[in-house]
């Protein structure tokens, strides 16, 4: 059971966070309405994407086996067979367009989980092997997540938190590229050989500064302003500090993990922290 649950992977549940930025943003978590629906889409995409996990990871089997590190997975090094792992995927898929099915906008929802399942299969089979298609895919996937959250439950999305989204997972995207280049040549992913160090450091520092850009700018925008007041716009150092200490945190090769890496450094943590308490403080002006 341990192994199966392994094998879900579900601390990279925290990436389905981004489902709830409509619902934080629109300051709609006082509906137990809206808070259902985002529930929801938040358990369907944690299904599927445990699914798409289980289905990479068969997937890759044979040459993780051979990974120094990869070969502890569970199917890798045998500890769960293919019949079980496929029908824990079958299960996870059933549950995840059964869970969105009973949402209001169903509609939207079952669709955005049928092309995240879609592009993440095309990344699976070989989508993963071309330079920065690779990376925008895996963006995309976050861009799916946010609009699961604010179209697919009724939440009007915000263009710039669009942008915003879109930007944040490029800049983590390969930053996680970065941090994969320190490892030996034996644990390397194929596409790190067409990812020059100088190559990966443009595209890290063009994506970050699109990302303070656009959250800026979402920051100071007359309709957020009217929402949130000046809140938002003083959250803005703390984002800035936030990225920059991401990236140097790569350049000591972490990253690869977002998931796990966010939550052990100290300082990461506290600028995220900040940020909730400025965000939900009563209107300073």
């Amino acid at each position: 059971m341990l192994d199966l649950i392994r094998l879900m992977r579900p601390h990279q549940w925290l990436k389905n966070g981004f489902v709830f930025a409509g619902l934080i943003f629109s300051q709609n978590w006082g509906s137990p309405d809206l808070l259902v629906q985002v529930l929801r889409a938040f358990a369907a995409f944690c299904c599927i994407s445990s699914m798409v996990y289980i289905l990479n990871d068969w997937r890759d089997r044979t040459q993780d086996a051979l990974h120094p590190v990869k070969k502890f997975r569970p199917l890798a090094s045998g500890a769960v067979q293919t019949p079980s792992a496929l029908g824990l995927a079958a299960a996870l898929g059933l549950a995840s367009f059964f869970i969105a099915s009973l949402n209001t906008h169903a509609a939207w929802l079952l669709s955005l989980l049928a092309l995240y399942v879609v592009m993440n299969l095309a990344y699976t089979w070989g989508l993963k092997h071309v330079p920065v298609v690779d990376v925008f895919m895996i963006a995309s996937g976050f861009l799916i997540r946010l609009l699961a959250g604010t179209v697919a439950v009724g939440i009007a999305p915000s263009r710039w938190l669009l942008l915003t989204g879109l930007f944040v997972a490029l800049f983590l995207g390969f930053s996680k590229r970065k941090s994969e280049s320190f490892h030996t040549p034996e644990q390397q992913r194929a596409v790190l050989q067409s990812y020059s160090p100088a190559l990966l450091d443009v595209l890290i520092a063009v994506s970050m500064t699109a990302t303070l850009t656009t959250y800026s700018l979402y920051a100071i925008s007359p309709e957020i302003q009217v929402l949130h007041g000046e809140r938002l716009m003083l959250t803005v150092p703390l984002v800035v500090f936030g990225l920059f200490r991401y990236c140097y945190q790569v350049q000591l090769g972490k990253g690869e993990d977002v998931s796990k890496d966010l939550l052990k450094d100290p300082w990461i943590l506290g600028a995220m922290g900040a940020w909730v308490l400025l965000f939900l403080s009563t209107k300073l002006f």
